[in-house]
């Protein structure tokens, strides 16, 4: 797939243009300089139905402590990239930064855009600093005010003619995995891990991660893209803080598979929130011990017991113990989730699911009231991911809750669905009602 980064330095409205070429709110914005500090990536349909990859850059020769991190990460990104978007304050006109990018971009070689953002006036091609971003080399500057969506249909246009065919555009959708966890759980450590590239700036302080993340890549010629979330807190402190938790929540809520990657030395009721808001939507979760390499080998057991205890209510699901440090447990990890992900999406005839419905009630006979028994008429499976099954009785009131967990567990363990959330709907045949289980 093709990919176009939006390059600048800090605070040029380069995640605010990012936004708005993908018609959403997919990265942070705010009126602070550096909020975005990693690489993050998106998938941009064109309007020839063209896809490509879109990155938001952190902001060049910011002169922060984040710097050096920045410039690392897009420098790695820029390797790949077909296409750059320099973007140019066009309201305040150039900063001696921008000279010092655009310098970087002709010594790399890499196509170039020139967009100049924040421009609200009309007549700014008959201005002084229109002739000022032409000096630069780069061509006739695009236009475009995030804000008013002004330029964007023209910038759009102009990528798709700068941007060759791909054959890869018509390859299978990539597998969506939010890595989710408390902060400093080490999430970006397994990413990278993962990606075998230092793509996501790790460090010892809590909150590094503003952004969720996306990074697209191919194992074993499936494609994935690693969604690298901010810590989830429970009452964030700040306004950059709060709109990476909503961020979080919402790449939980789009993702395939969510890896709760959780650490053996902190564990408590953090974990099991976040595991709560990913099986609400119905995500398959898989549980990755990080840092396990740190645990003494005589300490095993009674870690894995303690663990036991804590993550009780995610027994259904895979845990893999890994160490982002030494990529011990990486493969399995990603064998896990590429299992659960084919999981929550099979299908079981109607046929065979009535069939092993009969056989469930046998060896275990509906509850009855008052000398009124429930029966199970009908049974069909109407979704995928997660799999939903609708279950046709003469009276949902008669349901209780024990017959409910006996029917999810034999669904899940005759079936096949044993490591995936499963949601069961009953609805009565006389119209009295239905209820919905996950």
């Amino acid at each position: 797939m093709a990919s176009v980064a939006i390059l600048g330095r800090p605070n040029v409205g380069k995640s605010s243009l990012f936004n708005r070429l993908l018609g959403r709110r997919d990265a942070i914005v705010a009126d602070e300089a550096g909020v975005t500090r990693d690489v993050k990536g998106a998938t941009l349909e064109l309007d020839d139905g063209r896809r490509l990859d879109l990155l938001d850059t952190g902001g060049l020769w910011s002169g922060d402590a984040w710097e050096r991190a920045i410039r690392q990460r897009v420098d790695a990104a820029l390797q790949g990239v077909d296409l750059v978007a320099f973007c140019v304050d066009g309201a305040a006109g150039l900063a001696p930064a921008d000279h010092e990018i655009a310098e970087m971009l002709r010594r790399r070689g890499t196509p170039v855009l020139l967009v100049a953002t924040k421009v609200d006036d009309a007549t700014f091609e008959e201005r002084p600093a229109w002739f000022e971003l032409l000096g630069l080399g780069f061509g006739e500057p695009v236009p475009t005010s995030a804000m008013h969506a002004r330029g964007i249909a023209e910038l759009r246009e102009r990528i798709a003619d700068a941007i060759e065919d791909d054959p890869d555009d018509a390859d299978e959708e990539a597998v969506t995995v939010a890595i989710t966890g408390r902060p400093n759980a080490g999430k970006s450590s397994l990413t990278n891990a993962i990606l075998g590239d230092e793509r996501v700036i790790v460090s010892e302080e809590a909150g590094t991660t503003r952004d969720a993340i996306d990074v697209r890549l191919d194992v074993g010629g499936r494609p994935f893209v690693l969604v690298d979330t901010a810590g989830l807190r429970r009452k964030p402190d700040r306004d950059v803080a709060f709109y990476a938790r909503v961020r979080s929540e919402a790449a939980l809520r789009r993702a395939d598979v969510a890896i709760l990657v959780v650490d053996p030395f902190e564990v408590g009721d953090h974990e099991m929130r976040i595991a709560g808001l990913a099986l609400e939507t119905g995500t398959p979760v898989v549980v990755a011990i990080n840092k396990w390499d740190l645990v003494e080998d005589e300490d095993l057991r009674a870690f894995r017991e303690q663990l036991a205890i804590d993550l009780a209510h995610l027994t259904f699901a895979p845990w893999v113990y890994v160490s982002a440090k030494t990529d011990f447990g990486l493969h399995e990890l990603l064998a896990a989730v590429v299992r659960v992900y084919d999981q929550a999406r099979r299908r079981i005839a109607t046929g065979t699911l009535n069939g092993w419905l009969e056989v469930w009630t046998q060896r275990q006979s509906p509850p009855n009231h008052k000398g009124r028994a429930l029966k199970l008429l009908y049974a069909t499976q109407a979704d995928v991911a997660p799999p939903t099954f609708v279950v046709s009785v003469n009276d949902e009131r008669l349901l209780t809750r024990a017959y409910e967990h006996y029917l999810r567990n034999r669904i899940q363990e005759d079936l096949g669905f044993d490591e995936v959330p499963v949601r069961l709907v009953f609805k009565a045949r006389s119209g009295t009602g239905k209820r919905v289980r996950t």
